[in-house]
């Protein structure tokens, strides 16, 4: 026989309890669905539904503006700093190497085929060195009054060798001997002496190479042009005398390094740009305090968001005696959000690095480029979140997401494939590889040979009173380019 709870002792009392705990249950979770409806919301939804500005969908889309703006200013500055660097490096290549025709042969300048050319290369540079004022066009010196060059030989020890008996006595071990150079002994009886001792009398069946190594400084002074202030430059060049392979030719390399250093005394008398310099610098601060708010705002979400979740775990848990899985706690982490966090700290930092580098305070050029460049394409990615607001583009978002680890494998796959091929062509092609090159880059067939040496004749220079065919003819310039397949 069943009785019933309200005829039992304290029975009204725990139907009441349970009535209670389930109606806040219900409250809670009635709450618990309306923030979850209101979290995975666009901005324009939160809007009408509760009236919230989108003050971070406003924010990004001015930093796209600003940080691209900021990114096209350094731009412009680097790229001044790598032509000058990279023009340095072409008029070193004139200066101190002898008979250098404007392009390098391949991966060296160029080379030289007898022993007198090589005693003439040397002596060449050396000569060069020591009148470097005199001919230089550009903004150079040396490095300072006790610097000069050094010139180091490499060869093996002492042996002999008689190739028409096949005969081969050499120590295979290497010896190094150095001599330096000042430019102000370059000018007197001691260059004399220095430049006829035994040092340069070289062995060359045991030689295997010649390092000539000096120091330059120069200014630069095209960044004025740009209403920015000179940079200080420091060229640490070397010249190598390649004679590894003994095969009759000395390859010639020319290696400069660069590095760009604070100007210690340094008087720019110009108004322009002191105030150019002020308001990029302005500009830059504006940056960093709308990343540092973006940062501030998304860091905000982000907490909120694991504040949720841990109210949807601990609901779950409670109502229905079972833990969320991972795959949906995960739901609650804005992937955008932590894109566009990492974005703002790259572009905090790149900001400092640039604005210290516009005050000539830093020369990490390359440091602050990377970290610019990196936010920027961060920021730029972050709009497709924007994007997937929209139904037709959601289509395509959702697409990709779903085919990228598809594509992935297939690239892991076809990448095997093109390395083994890559591999398989280099051993057994590569050895016949044909590395005779025009100018243009275009390779030398005997159609362009033909057509270059035979590119004058006289019916080219006929007149025609067609206009259709002076219209269809080609350019005398245009035969070497042909390309037969």
């Amino acid at each position: 026989m069943e009785i019933s709870l309200k005829y039992l002792p304290g029975g009204r009392a725990a139907a009441g309890r349970n009535r209670m705990a389930q109606s806040d249950l219900d409250l809670k979770e009635m709450a618990l669905k309306e923030d979850l409806k209101f979290y995975f919301m666009n901005p324009c939804e939160k809007y009408r539904a509760r009236r919230q500005i989108p003050w971070k969908l406003a924010l990004q889309i001015l930093k796209i503006l600003m940080v691209t703006t900021q990114l096209i200013f350094f731009g412009l500055s680097n790229q001044l700093v790598v032509s000058f660097k990279e023009e340095n490096t072409i008029a070193f290549k004139h200066l101190f190497l002898k008979g250098y025709s404007g392009v390098d042969e391949d991966d060296y300048s160029c080379s030289i085929y007898t022993q007198q050319d090589a005693y003439d290369s040397i002596f060449y540079v050396i000569n060069q060195y020591r009148q470097l004022k005199n001919i230089s066009l550009g903004t150079l010196g040396y490095e300072h009054e006790g610097s000069g060059l050094k010139i180091c030989k490499q060869q093996y020890k002492k042996g002999a060798m008689l190739p028409s008996n096949d005969t081969l006595n050499i120590d295979v071990s290497t010896e190094t001997e150095c001599i330096f150079l000042k430019p102000q002994e370059l000018d007197g009886k001691k260059a004399e002496l220095k430049l006829n001792s035994s040092f340069f009398n070289l062995e060359f069946y045991r030689l295997i190479q010649v390092e000539i190594s000096f120091k330059l400084k120069g200014i630069a002074l095209q960044t004025i042009h740009a209403r920015e202030l000179p940079d200080c430059y420091a060229f640490q060049n070397t010249i190598t005398f390649n004679n590894r392979a003994h095969s009759g030719k000395i390859k010639i390399y020319l290696d400069s390094d660069t590095d760009i250093q604070e100007c210690k005394d340094w008087h720019v008398f110009s108004s322009v740009l002191q105030k150019n310099t002020q308001y990029i610098l302005v500009f830059d601060g504006f940056v960093i305090l709308s990343c540092f708010a973006s940062l501030i705002l998304c860091t905000r979400s982000i907490v909120l968001a694991l504040r949720l979740q841990k109210r949807f775990v601990n609901f779950f848990l409670e109502k229905y005696k079972r833990h969320v899985c991972h795959a949906d706690r995960l739901e609650f982490i804005n992937g955008w959000y932590v894109l566009v966090i990492i974005s703002d700290v790259m572009t905090i930092i790149g900001s400092i690095l640039k604005m210290e580098i516009k005050a000539k305070n830093l020369t990490s050029y390359d440091v602050c480029s990377i970290l610019l460049g990196t936010s920027t394409l961060f920021v730029w990615v972050g709009v497709i979140r924007y994007l997937g607001y929209f139904q037709t583009y959601n289509v395509l978002i959702l697409t990709m997401q779903a085919s990228l680890p598809k594509v992935l494998r297939f690239c892991c796959c076809a990448g095997m494939i093109y390395l083994g091929y890559t591999f398989c062509g280099w051993i057994v092609l590569g050895p016949y590889h044909e590395k005779k090159y025009q100018q243009s880059g275009f390779p030398v067939t005997d159609l362009h040979e033909f057509l270059k040496d035979h590119g004058n004749v006289g019916y080219r220079k006929e007149q025609t009173s067609m206009p259709f065919i002076c219209c269809c003819r080609r350019q005398q310039s245009d035969d070497n380019l042909i390309l037969i397949n």
